[in-house]
């Protein structure tokens, strides 16, 4: 069974100016229901994670500054909205979420969280609006409790994933690979095991034709027992943020490319959705109800 990490908390409007189209947590859920995807026993509502957890991967001194509301008026400005109390209970049921997705993932070949894909957040501080990274604190936990032992975090979001490059930065067990738009954000990249950089404009042929040659050859050197996917949408044409040009159907060719080969290879895979920009809302949530649809008909 597809199990899917959702809580209504997750809907917390977090823009204020909507630059941003957080409503998109409420409207995929509603989208995949409604169409018949996936049913209410898909879905489960995760908990607030144990703070023991998230002190495996990020630092004491940052978490009780965070939780504590003590971060600075430049930490504050780097995170990009207000700090609340609802903010950091989201966080943690997010992150709560990703990791109850890994042991579904283990159980069932894949599982999927509508919110996460928070790779902007360091070890010891937060970045463009991620406070806590979910696929991190997941993939140490896995290692920790001898789940896996050689873990691939495969980011496909258009921005690099910064903060988990620093994270796994000395770690030996975790190979981070991020496929990003060279010239855009974070404008000062950190060092991922694997990165390509695209350029701006890019279109499906050779953005695919990446994809499908370089994850192949990553997973035969690495050989993971287990990939956390990070599914960002943001690399379709007219993305506010992406400033890539990969069509709907590229990105869903994109999605198909990775769950068929994690499926064939027998990889279980943790996917959280990441960035989705686009001018119109239903674009972005018909990107991400594709990865949904995708992992119905390839796993189940």
């Amino acid at each position: 069974m597809l199990k899917i990490a959702f809580d209504k908390i997750f809907k917390h409007p977090l823009d204020k100016n909507h630059r941003f189209p957080m409503v998109k947590y409420e409207l995929l859920p509603e989208q995949l229901l409604s169409e018949g995807t996936c049913s209410t026993n898909n879905f489960f509502g995760p908990t607030e994670i144990d703070e023991k957890i998230i002190l495996d991967t990020h630092c004491l001194d940052y978490y009780q500054r965070l939780t504590n509301f003590q971060l600075d008026k430049k930490e504050l400005r780097s995170i990009g909205f207000p700090m609340s109390d609802v903010l950091v209970k989201r966080e943690k049921k997010i992150v709560q979420g990703t990791l109850e997705c890994s042991l579904y993932a283990l159980k069932y070949g894949v599982s999927m969280n509508i919110a996460g894909g928070t790779h902007h957040a360091f070890s010891n501080r937060a970045e463009a609006f991620c406070i806590l990274n979910d696929q991190s604190i997941a993939a140490n936990y896995l290692i920790n409790n001898n789940y896996c032992k050689k873990i691939l975090i495969l980011d496909l979001d258009v921005h690099q994933g910064n903060g988990t490059a620093e994270i796994f930065s000395s770690n030996k067990n975790v190979f981070t690979a991020s496929f990003h738009g060279q010239k855009n954000y974070p404008f000062r990249k950190e060092k991922s095991d694997f990165d390509f950089g695209f350029e701006d404009g890019v279109t499906d042929k050779y953005y695919l034709s990446v994809i499908q040659n370089e994850i192949p050859r990553l997973v035969d050197a690495f050989e993971p027992d287990f990939i956390f996917y990070l599914s960002g949408v943001d690399i379709i044409e007219n993305d506010k943020l992406g400033r890539l040009s990969v069509s709907l159907n590229g990105c869903k060719q994109r999605d198909k490319f990775v769950l068929n080969y994690c499926k064939k290879n027998h990889i279980p895979l943790q996917i959280s959705m990441g960035g989705g920009y686009a001018p119109e809302i239903s674009v972005i949530v018909e990107a991400h109800a594709n990865t949904f649809r995708l992992a119905q008909e390839i796993y189940f």
